[in-house]
């Protein structure tokens, strides 16, 4: 009877085979740590949080009360449609397969993926999970670039435009550092998204709110926020999930993760300290909009160096995000006169620039396994100066030629009477009452 049964099985395999059909890894065989899976999931939650509400909350307290649904309306956009082009093609081309430009289309639909299999970027947690987790970052990333052009865009076009962005800017940028493209193998450090996710969405946003030109009564008008008690609450969402987007980067629940949250702890404090401290000096009232945006500057300043430096450095790169991100906001912006809603380059843009560039500085070969200038690498200073450039230049050429592109389909602005009236009104039917 055994050796009959044996005989069925030998035959059987080759349909199976041929059916796709294979059998489950054993559990003895799996590399997957359960704890490490615990902390991830716990991640993922968290920087799913910092989207939908954290950033939606933290928007919509800062624009004018007949754009706040409208403002919260992109960011829930970017959730659901970015969570499914990630599926189908996002995550495959960002971290399947490490030719140096993109990945390959190998987990279209997320074929292939099994519930042991892993990515040789996480090897200790399930594939499906570390899926997971980037999606948050894609999502969010996109969500960011929404900020600079608050109150004037059309919800269509910034439909079409996020799919666009997502595809050409992010996808490329994030599979050149962290999927095995050209730029990691150079040795460009971005522990969570530095230029992936924050110099990226700055500078996407940057060039979006110089084509569309400035809000009508800029400069002229009260644009004041309608409810900054709505942005603070999203500054907590947003603070508490960075401890999974950075300490979930480390991809694993070990002693690098606990170092890059504190970290980033620290950073966002000495960040909100130092751009309330300049307020206070030079306008004699420390606001609560400064406060927070300087906890939200030392936080995305933090974030490439994050895995790298030690909790130390994060005061000080905090305090470097206060004062540069405060420039950035006040003698930038109006040197060259351009209208970026809610300081989207100011804060991401130059914060990622700013930490990235500190990585190169900071880095700790006992944190992170690699030396920066401080220990006598300075060559890490200028592999960090390469990353900002190559993503500086993509980003902005590639945003540029799709806002072109998408304006070739519908208007990328709303008329000068639906932006007086509100995009709540005109884009969505619906109003705070």
């Amino acid at each position: 009877m055994a050796g009959l049964l044996r005989r069925v099985a030998a035959m059987a395999a080759p349909i199976g085979v041929a059916l796709g059909v294979t059998a489950p890894a054993h559990a003895a065989t799996s590399e997957i740590n359960t704890a490490d899976t615990a902390w991830m999931i716990v991640a993922t939650a968290l920087v799913l949080m910092m989207t939908i509400p954290g950033l939606a909350l933290f928007y919509s307290g800062m624009v004018r009360k007949k754009n706040v649904l409208a403002t919260m309306a992109q960011s829930l956009a970017a959730v659901t449609l970015i969570s499914i082009l990630w599926v189908a093609f996002g995550y495959s081309l960002c971290f399947v397969g490490d030719g140096p430009w993109l990945g390959t289309l190998d987990r279209w639909f997320l074929g292939g993926m099994t519930m042991d299999s892993v990515n040789p970027a996480a090897k200790t947690i399930p594939e499906a999970l570390f899926m997971l987790y980037q999606m948050t970052f894609a999502i969010i990333t996109v969500a960011l670039v929404a900020g600079s052009v608050a109150d004037r865009m059309r919800f269509s076009a910034y439909l079409l435009f996020s799919v666009a962005w997502f595809i050409f800017v992010y996808i490329p940028l994030a599979h050149w550092v962290w999927g095995g493209g050209f730029l990691n193998s150079m040795g460009v450090l971005d522990f969570a998204g530095g230029l992936v996710v924050h110099l990226s969405a700055g500078t996407g946003g940057l060039v979006a709110a110089k084509v569309m030109g400035r809000r009508h009564g800029y400069g002229t008008e009260n644009l004041s926020p309608f409810d900054l008690s709505l942005a603070v609450m999203g500054t907590g969402l947003l603070w508490v999930g960075w401890f999974g987007f950075n300490g979930g980067s480390a991809g694993a629940a070990n002693s690098r993760a606990v170092m890059a949250i504190i970290a980033t702890h620290l950073a966002a404090c000495s960040g909100a300290l130092t751009w309330g401290a300049i307020e206070w000096y030079a306008r004699r009232k420390p606001s609560v909009l400064g406060m927070i945006s300087g906890a939200v500057a030392g936080l995305g300043t933090i974030t490439p160096a994050s895995g790298f430096v030690a909790p130390w450095h994060g005061i000080v790169i905090g305090i470097a995000a206060g004062a540069i991100c405060y420039w950035a906001c006040t003698w930038l912006k109006h040197r060259f006169n351009y209208d970026d809603s809610l300081d989207v380059f100011g804060v991401h843009g130059i914060g990622g620039l700013t930490g990235t560039l500190l990585a190169g500085v900071f880095a700790t070969s006992a944190i992170g396994g690699t030396a920066g200038l401080l220990e006598g690498h300075p060559r890490q200073l200028l592999i960090q100066l390469y990353g900002v450039a190559v993503t500086f230049v993509w980003s902005a050429g590639v945003s540029f030629i799709l806002l072109k592109l998408v304006g070739l389909f519908v208007p990328l602005r709303v008329s000068r009477e639906h932006e007086l009236e509100g995009l709540d009104i005109s884009q969505h039917g619906e109003a705070l009452q």
